[in-house]
């Protein structure tokens, strides 16, 4: 066991306190004047702060020293150092008065970091502790995910901006997966990414004891942002929770629009600037409109305009189920029709409040696109089967397709060809580029097959567009579910929209985090546990007096089909004495031993598919030799 003590100032063990302490009390006496030499052992905390202090040859902090005695020590902004923080450690390790200790800013280190684990071990009034902007880096990150599997005091850690970087939310995810003591975290203006963000999701699908969680100024983005909504979908605790400044984009809005028609404690959801157009409100709406728990959703500073606005607002108003009380737009102008949608939506919800930009905005709508006169002029002789020639033959007498400006006007005029005035002004201009005076109409000939070449191109690339938007958003809600299904623990119970509970009866299980590209495989591990062939190995080998008891259960049963699996005992292979006999899946039976312990009243059940065929067949067989003596007795007679 080590501890912290006075005398060495050192972390180390018992065995070797004894020597250690007579060296430095040596150095103490060489260091002190013969005046100065105390005269008793510290007794009160400041005593053993100031002499604690003087040893490490720090400089005490006086403000330490005169708000002893009360719950709440501020020490931020201290610039304590690591050996300011190893002083400050010996002194709390007895102290029993100060139940919350603000740190940040102090630059203590890792080495700081593993003195404050050492004075925790001993001091359980501390439950609320600030170390953000320390540096703590990678090695105070698994200090303090050592310290967390450890202690069961602290309820608050806030460990903002310290440059924990992926591999590192591992450690915070393997503690808080077994430790629910922890209420609040802070683990914001870090650099948790892609494996962050899968860490992360499979600790809050583990931990059963976190409310609040900031994650705000890392790097949130796609594959991590996905993976930590699917870990969110199955979170039982969650309360308040602030994923600002982590570029989501619509990918992550997505999958935590999936994730809120499922997730009923969430209250508070802060996604201000995350790079979230009006396309991801729209996804996330559809979450919304299942979720009867959400009060507050932040959206501020996003890529939003009034459409989205109008959408959060459609929300509100045609769900009865929402809860929504507080939705923040502040950037975004919208226009009078939003605002009289949201006086309509405020008489039956008079607890909404929607901040915005104020009144300006408008819906950006493309301008009709004026038809190519061109098009319109084939689309018009296609329709009545009809050539250019055909047309133009009453001004084009001699037929050289070159007609005088002026009459080419008049004849499409007087047709009944939908072109307006601009539209023909535009034809003439693109067949007379020269300004001769006379239309060379050869050159809607010409252009034809260019025209329907390029409405072709035009449409397969709306095509191949709408097609990949599908294929995303597929690949992620896919992405989204395997990722759910690697984080669930077996047992916890998960809300369908509009369903019931389905609750998993195999008992709670962690699972590590692994990239997303292998999360299949561990689904597909995990449900190998309820093949066929795993069923009847557990049910074969069942204890005689349980045989009734699975009698009495139903057909559709797991049970019963195990029964009825082909060659389970009659064609499995034997093996030799003292072997026991294997089928070809590995489902390990001693088909004599079993056999023999099934009862006459359960031998139906353990017959297999091919067993009853045969049975079948022998009777058949003997049927028919009973018809054949029949009829040779009957010839006799």
């Amino acid at each position: 066991m080590s501890l912290l003590y006075l005398d060495s100032l050192t972390i180390k063990d018992d065995s070797n306190s004894s020597t250690e302490n007579l060296s430095l009390e040596e150095d103490m006496d060489s260091d002190l004047e013969p005046d100065e030499k105390p005269n008793h052992k510290p007794s009160t905390t400041a005593e053993v702060y100031l002499e604690a202090c003087r040893l490490t040859g720090v400089v005490p902090v006086s403000y330490f020293i005169r708000h002893l005695g009360t719950p709440t020590m501020d020490l931020n902004h201290h610039g304590l150092g690591p050996l300011g923080c190893k002083a400050l450690a010996i002194a709390l390790v007895t102290d029993m008065t100060i139940s919350t200790l603000e740190l940040a800013d102090n630059h203590i280190l890792a080495e700081g970091a593993k003195h404050l684990v050492e004075m925790l071990k001993a001091n359980f009034t501390i439950n609320t502790m600030d170390l953000s902007d320390n540096h703590l880096q990678s090695v105070g990150a698994e200090c303090i995910g050592k310290l967390l599997l450890e202690n069961i005091s602290l309820k608050s850690l806030k460990l903002s901006g310290n440059k924990f970087t992926e591999d590192d939310a591992k450690s915070f995810a393997d503690a808080l997966s077994s430790n629910y003591r922890v209420k609040h975290l802070d683990l914001s203006h870090n650099a948790f990414s892609g494996r962050g963000g899968e860490h992360l999701g499979q600790m809050l699908a583990n931990n059963e004891g976190l409310e609040t969680l900031d994650l705000s100024w890392n790097h949130l983005r796609m594959k991590g942002a996905v993976a930590f909504s699917a870990g969110l979908k199955v979170n039982i605790t969650l309360k308040h929770l602030d994923l600002s400044w982590n570029g989501f984009g619509n990918e992550g809005a997505l999958a935590m629009g999936e994730a809120l028609k499922y997730n009923n404690t969430l209250v508070h959801l802060n996604l201000n600037n995350n790079r979230i157009t009006n396309e991801g409100v729209g996804t996330l709406c559809k979450g919304l409109e299942f979720n009867d728990t959400l009060r507050v959703l932040l959206l501020a500073y996003n890529s939003l305009t009034v459409e989205g606005a109008l959408a959060l607002v459609n929300v509100v108003k045609n769900s009865h189920k929402t809860a929504l009380e507080e939705i923040n737009i502040c950037n975004v102008l919208v226009n009078e029709n939003f605002v009289r949608l949201l006086e309509l939506t405020c008489q039956e919800h008079p607890s909404l409040e929607v901040q915005y930009g104020g009144v300006g905005g408008f819906i950006a709508k493309k301008p009709p696109k004026r038809l190519d006169p061109m098009k319109v002029i084939q689309d018009y002789l296609d329709q009545r089967k009809l050539r250019l020639w055909d047309f133009f033959r009453n001004i084009d007498k001699d037929g050289t397709m070159r007609v005088p400006v002026g009459d080419f006007r008049k004849a499409v005029q007087q047709s009944s060809i939908p072109l307006d005035r601009y539209q023909i002004e535009e034809l003439i201009q693109r067949l007379d580029r020269e300004r001769t005076g006379m239309v060379d109409y050869r050159g809607l000939a010409d252009t034809r097959k260019q025209m329907m070449k390029d409405h072709r191109r035009q449409l397969r690339k709306t095509e191949s567009r709408q097609k990949k938007e599908k294929q995303k958003s597929d690949r992620i809600l896919k992405t989204f579910q395997s990722a759910v299904e690697a984080v669930t623990p077996h047992g916890s119970m998960v809300m369908s929209p509009g369903a019931g509970a389905k609750e998993d009866s195999s008992g709670p299980q962690h699972f590590s985090a692994t990239p997303l590209s292998s999360w299949h495989h561990i689904v597909m591990s995990n449900s190998s546990r309820y093949s066929v062939t795993n069923l009847s190995s557990e049910h074969v080998h069942q204890p005689h007096h349980h045989l009734h008891r699975e009698q009495q259960r139903p057909t559709s049963s797991p049970a019963m089909r195990s029964y009825s699996h082909p060659n389970l005992l009659d064609d499995s292979p034997r093996s030799g004495p003292g072997k026991t006999g294997s089928s070809a899946q590995g489902t390990h039976s001693d088909p004599e031993g079993d056999v023999g312990k099934l009862s006459a009243a359960t031998d139906h059940l353990t017959r297999s598919r091919p067993a009853l065929n045969n049975q079948l067949s022998a009777g058949k067989s003997k049927t028919g030799k009973v018809k054949k003596k029949k009829k040779k007795r009957v010839e006799k007679a």
